[in-house]
């Protein structure tokens, strides 16, 4: 069963590295990281075997529109490292503390969402998620009797729905579409570093400029 393969620094972290720096070369980004292992506030929710943490003057676009970027370098990394799919949990992407503070607003939307449904019987309807993030919002339900939460939908347009338990499962819902990817540079989270523990770093340097490389001649 690939859920109980354990990914460590000392097979894993070099590529992740050498994947990273690829990619921050290529896209001109500045961004330092660290490897490190897994630590999470909400075991419960997320029990990573690794951590890779950001920093640097980039974390702000890596964190812009809901980490959408540092997102999607967590996805592209499991795929370089052919991470199978029920295994993604086991290393996690994060700087500035982006995770846990994402945990806990999806867990006082998903609870705000319950008591709307318990109080007007009618269904509330998230947008599109990550499957990470559609999962904390069926744990942060799991102790309540009398909402249901399921998802509809395939893909990146999946999404979750909760309804009364007393009632079927709505039928009518029109699925929302996908987000499209955002270029606004100007939309940037807050600048900062990263959480630098003990463990595997890498990263560019601060010493590095943006922009194309010289060829050689």
């Amino acid at each position: 069963m690939s859920g109980s393969r354990k990914y460590t620094i000392e097979e894993h972290g070099p590529r992740i590295r050498q994947f990273l720096e690829s990619i921050s070369g290529a896209a001109g980004l500045e961004f330092g990281f660290e490897v490190s292992p897994g630590a999470t506030m909400h075991p419960e929710i997320e029990d990573p075997d690794l951590m890779v943490r950001f920093s640097g003057d980039d974390v702000d676009l890596l964190l812009a529109n809901k980490g959408e970027l540092m997102l999607a370098l967590e996805h592209l990394t499991l795929e370089y490292l052919d991470v199978p799919s029920d295994a993604h949990s086991q290393i996690c992407f994060d700087a500035n503390d982006f995770r846990v503070m994402r945990i806990e607003e999806l867990r006082m939307t998903a609870k705000t969402a319950a008591e709307r449904v318990r109080k007007t019987g009618q269904y509330f309807q998230f947008n599109p998620m990550t499957s990470r993030e559609r999962r904390i919002l069926h744990l942060a339900l799991r102790d309540e009797p009398e909402v249901k939460s399921e998802s509809f939908g395939t893909g990146p347009a999946r999404q979750v729905v909760i309804y009364r338990a007393d009632s079927p499962a709505p039928t009518n819902l029109v699925l929302k579409p996908a987000p499209r990817p955002r270029r606004d540079d100007d939309d940037r989270g807050d600048r900062g570093g990263g959480d630098r523990r003990g463990g595997f770093r890498g990263g560019r340097g601060p010493e590095r400029r943006r922009g194309p490389r010289p060829r050689n001649t």
